[in-house]
């Protein structure tokens, strides 16, 4: 058992390490090219779309963010209610009264997913290109005119955005913020090596034309915004990101709500992996990097999870019996022969993951940006992502494991 885990220990170490020397060489290699982005060559014409399902409390503020855009393609906001049961729908057709930029449409019936609504919505662009905003989002008065020039390239058939947490009022508001951060830092840097694997739905803008051609979201798939970045690689299209280009989200405010989210997400992605499997080692950097990527982040959690456990069980078994044992023979319970003062090499090499991982979580915050200034976040909090927030995605991706093999889903 003891080589077993020393074997875990060390896969765990060495992917733990090339991840982060992979980003941190991206890093170094493209810091210059970070924030650059292409003006375009020509004005574009843009819908945005808006999937809605009872957002009544923040609908109004994401359709007058999209307005605000300085962007002059933009052509329609549509706004696609799926059959919402509060006000929703009577906001949204008060508003369009008052601007003929606005669209509002209503699924036929309740389609129970965001990918069902804004399939649904496309059918009413009339624009070569379609942007998509969820209804708790606020797009930054640039974002899109820092999006839209990277599609001069025709084989760019998506572009991303960097997702920023509006509500960081509390400390689960304030750890999500800083896992935002580094996935933006880090998807900018995987766009180097043409390995973005998701686009948010809080703000991307996809070529319709190629859209259409790939069939549009997954409708049975919970993270839509996975699947068809996966699709587009799949049949040879690149996707970018401009960090400049920011969205405000409303992230989860207790743990119940972060833990649904959570859970939906690594279910999309198991279904995701699940439907394009067939493509591992193969199909350019899907098959090559993206899919490989995705399942050895995912074996570092598990394994890291094993072993956290295995010696924390070990440990009060050996603690027990020995407290036992002494207690019974009238012995000490702790000398000096059982402290070890002297680290062994894998404590060694843990430690140099951990000093390599803060370094890394460190660029990553003083690189992104809110509203082009880099916030500032306290010990305190870094500590607790750290040791505690990052912690918890193992458990949750074996609950979706779970979900997946029951085949239970979560909706809206």
């Amino acid at each position: 058992m003891v080589q077993f885990l020393t074997g875990v220990y060390l896969f765990y170490i060495f992917c733990s390490l090339y991840l982060l020397f992979l980003y941190l060489l991206l890093y170094l290699q493209n810091r210059k090219e970070f924030f650059a982005y292409p003006p375009p060559s020509k004005e574009y014409f843009l819908d945005m779309i808006i999937p809605c399902y009872n957002a009544e409390k923040t609908i109004e503020n994401t359709i007058n963010a999209i307005l605000k855009s300085d962007y002059k393609g933009l052509k329609k906001v549509i706004v696609v209610d799926d059959c919402s049961t509060d006000n929703s729908y009577k906001i949204v057709k008060e508003l369009a009264k008052k601007n003929n930029k606005i669209l509002l449409v209503q699924t036929p019936k309740n389609t129970g997913k965001a990918s069902g609504a804004k399939d649904y919505g496309v059918k009413f662009s009339k624009s070569e290109f379609i942007g998509f905003t969820d209804a708790d989002s606020f797009p930054g008065e640039t974002s899109i005119s820092k999006m839209i020039g990277f599609f001069n390239d025709e084989k760019v058939g998506a572009v991303t955005s960097s997702v920023l947490v509006l509500n960081d009022d509390n400390i689960l508001g304030k750890l999500q913020a800083i896992e935002y951060r580094i996935i933006v830092f880090t998807r900018k840097l995987l766009g180097f090596v043409d390995a973005i694997y998701v686009t948010p739905g809080p703000l991307a803008i996809y070529r319709k034309q190629i859209f259409n051609e790939i069939g549009g979201f997954d409708e049975k798939n919970l993270t839509e915004d996975i699947e068809i970045t996966w699709n587009l690689a799949s049949k040879g299209y690149m996707v970018r990101m401009s960090p400049l280009a920011q969205v405000y989200t409303e992230a989860p405010t207790n743990l119940k709500s972060w833990l649904k989210q959570r859970i939906r997400w690594n279910v999309g992605g198991l279904q995701t992996i699940g439907k394009y499997k067939k493509f591992l080692f193969k199909k350019g950097m899907l098959g090559n990097f993206i899919l490989p990527f995705f399942l050895v982040s995912w074996a570092i959690g598990l394994s890291g999870l094993f072993i956290m456990a295995y010696r924390l069980i070990q440990g009060l078994i050996v603690n027990l019996l020995s407290t036992s044992y002494s207690l019974q023979a009238q012995t000490a319970v702790l000398n000096l022969q059982n402290i070890n003062l002297v680290p062994n090499i894998l404590f060694f090499f843990g430690v140099i993951v951990l000093i390599f991982g803060f370094i890394f979580t460190l660029i990553a915050l003083k690189k992104t940006r809110y509203n082009g200034k880099s916030k500032r976040v306290s010990l305190l909090n870094l500590l607790e992502y750290t040791f505690l927030y990052v912690l918890i995605y193992p458990i949750i991706l074996i609950i979706s494991i779970y979900k997946v093999i029951t085949r239970k889903e979560n909706k809206w």
